[in-house]
């Protein structure tokens, strides 16, 4: 039976704009912000405090990884029923006062909000941090249209004040210093003075006496939330400060920004959250303020809310089962506490608004991998696993990371099908219209039939076509293999190859090559794996050694076989410290009897 047309207009994913793009590759950023040494010493020195504090208040919880579990139940049943909860969200928020309104992406977002400020006539605003008006660029947006948003929190004013850009998720000015801090406040802090110190408490009370300005002659506040919950209509916000509690209270209209994974189903899942959440982020076992408001009451707080639900790509993230794990982020930043790439390269290295690991995996999924500025995030890791092990919410990153290096190269390699080519095309044509409406010149976008045309094979495809060649069979790898012994005779004078040409010269950028072993590991075994069991008895005698607890699921998971590795690696060191302290019979130690077997060392 042949298909029939019938006309139907297709359904375009809106992949997210705004402040989400590299505007150079992660290795070529990362390079520079290298060389900033005093950035390195603040960021080093301010995640090591962060991560002793959330691993002494997490140690107290005897069921914390109880919890975890818990919040990733919760969130991944948000991600199956979002349309439903999207939908009691807001006929409760709208039963109790406030208006909901849907953002497609950063400009209908940012359209909104300026509607809506616009129309109470005023043109300044106060702010509680917000991580989604980051995302779509909401304070450049309104500067354009002659509108001022004041930041309140304190690190978001520090990075306002020297016109710079957030580098961390919790602590925007985290690669900023007391000196550096008194020095923006003294030049650009109205009232600050040139006699302003760098004790913590003086440089507190400055901002302090900044805000409280904004704070009482303000009428519309903009927020972003924590949390929302479908079955009252809720927000939720936490902070640390106090000026979350004053932008909630103070102003008469209050316009929030939520993206759409931000949704708890019950009341009850706040009872989860509150305790990962603040033992994640800043080592507390509870946060200072925790603000909660549904919709509108009359004489207690604001007179008017506005509450946008922001998609800007979510939609788009949902729809890849191997990464939609992503959404789950509750914005702890515990994963860039703990990585030793964010640690050296810092926050502005990624360019997006989401840095470390969770922005590695966010940003690309959130543009599509297709969109060239984010396709190098997914390689900006050592895939270590230290993300996965402290993520309150379980989520794989390290797999996520490789699942979207192997899309990034289904993409350059033309093994993406019409709809991935559409993609590339939604992103390009996205990039335009922004850079159209600023006024920057706008750089025409490929058709999506170009992309194959302009592929030709890089040394890497060339290389990897040769490797593969040797390696899928077993008598061409075995040919391969007796060039061993030449390769160690020519290597061996120079102790090991220390400079290669080309793209390979990368690897020797970093490494010496070791001189070749003279026979390869399958050649050492075909002549001793037939004493494998009676060695394992030599070495371990009756010893029973404790084996790994659980197995990897039914996918391959880098995160789910941490634990495993980890027995193991216990399981090596037991063996070697009993190889260390059991003499050869032959009085000779283990290791010295291991190499001379055969006379020679296996590769």
């Amino acid at each position: 039976m042949s298909s029939v047309n019938l006309g139907m207009p297709g359904t375009r994913v809106a992949y997210g704009s705004g402040n989400l793009y590299e505007e150079t590759p992660f290795p070529e950023h990362a390079r520079s912000e290298l060389e900033n040494k005093q950035m390195r010493a603040n960021i080093g020195h301010a995640t090591h405090t962060i991560r002793t504090k959330r691993g002494r208040v997490v140690g107290e919880l005897p069921d914390w990884q109880d919890l975890r579990d818990a919040g990733s139940a919760i969130k991944k049943e948000v991600g199956a029923r979002l349309p439903e909860l999207l939908e009691q969200f807001e006929a409760n928020v709208t039963a109790r006062g406030g208006v909901v309104h849907w953002a497609r992406d950063a400009a209908e977002a940012n359209g909104i909000i300026t509607d809506l400020v616009r129309a109470k006539g005023v043109d300044e605003v106060i702010k509680v941090k917000s991580m989604a008006t980051q995302e779509i660029g909401m304070n450049e947006h309104l500067e354009a249209q002659g509108i001022t948003a004041h930041e309140t929190d304190l690190a978001e004013l520090i990075v306002q004040l020297a016109e710079d850009k957030p580098s961390h998720i919790l602590v925007p000015a985290i690669h900023k210093n007391r000196d550096e801090i008194r020095e923006i406040f003294s030049r650009r802090m109205p009232g600050a003075g040139a006699e302003l110190t760098n004790e913590p408490a003086v440089l507190a009370e400055a901002a302090r006496s900044y805000l409280r300005e904004k704070f009482l002659d303000t009428t519309v506040a903009i927020s972003g939330a924590n949390f929302g919950i479908a079955e009252t209509g809720t927000l939720t916000v936490v902070e640390s400060e106090g000026n979350g509690r004053m932008c909630l209270t103070l102003p008469k209209t209050l316009i929030t920004v939520m993206g759409i994974e931000k949704l708890l189903p019950r009341f009850a899942d706040l009872e989860v959250f509150t305790q990962l959440l603040p033992r994640s982020s800043t080592g507390e076992r509870m946060n200072p303020y925790t603000s909660m408001w549904t919709g509108v009451t009359e004489d207690d707080g604001p007179e008017e809310f506005h509450v946008i639900l922001l998609d800007n790509g979510r939609s788009a993230v949902l729809g890849d089962p191997d990464g939609r794990s992503a959404l789950h982020c509750i914005r702890c930043s515990a994963c860039l506490n703990v990585c030793p790439v964010y640690e050296h390269a810092g926050g502005h290295a990624y360019g997006s608004t989401y840095p470390g690991p969770i922005g590695a995996i966010l940003s690309p999924q959130l543009t599509g991998v297709a969109a060239e500025q984010n396709n190098s995030l997914p390689y900006a890791s050592s895939l270590c696993g230290r993300c996965y092990e402290v993520c309150p919410v379980k989520i794989d990153i390290p797999s996520i990371l490789v699942h979207l290096r192997d899309e990034d190269i289904r993409t350059k390699h033309g093994q993406r099908d019409d709809q991935a080519s559409a993609q590339r095309a939604t992103v390009l044509e996205a990039r335009a219209a922004e850079a159209e409406a600023s006024g920057a010149p706008v750089e025409p976008a490929e058709h999506p039939a170009d992309f194959k045309k302009k592929r030709v094979p890089s040394e890497m495809d060339l290389l990897m076509k040769a490797a593969g060649t040797v390696m899928s069979s077993g008598t061409r790898m075995g040919l391969a293999e007796r060039a061993l012994p030449v390769g160690r005779g020519a290597l061996k004078p120079f102790g090991g190859l220390k400079w290669l040409p080309g793209m390979v010269g990368g690897w020797t950028q970093e490494r010496d090559i070791p001189v070749p072993p003279s026979q390869s590991f399958r050649n050492w075994w075909q002549k001793n794996g037939a004493n494998a069991e009676q060695r394992v008895e030599r070495d371990l005698g009756q010893t029973h050694l404790p084996q790994a607890d659980g197995a990897p699921g039914p996918t391959p998971s880098l995160a789910a076989g941490i634990e495993e590795h980890a027995a193991w690696g216990a399981e090596a060191q037991a063996v070697y410290h009993l190889r260390a302290q059991r003499p050869d019979p032959e009085g000779q130690d283990t290791k010295s009897s291991e190499v001379n077997s055969t006379g020679e060392e296996p590769a």
